[in-house]
């Protein structure tokens, strides 16, 4: 018997704050200015996600 009665499916697909950390601590080692980097990653990433979230409510 499963048990997901009261529980939301996981969301499927791509997580693009993840992908934007991992490019941002990428530039931010190359510029020698991780905090920098992280920073810009975080707001592609989350700006990509919104984005892709919105494309998918309206399908």
């Amino acid at each position: 018997m499963k048990e997901d009665s009261g529980k939301k499916k996981k969301q499927e697909g791509i997580s693009y704050l993840v992908i934007g950390i991992g490019v941002g601590v990428a530039l931010g080692a190359a510029m020698n200015n991780l905090a920098i980097g992280i920073a810009l990653g975080v707001a592609i990433g989350a700006g990509l996600d919104q984005q892709n979230r919105k494309k998918n409510e309206n399908k």
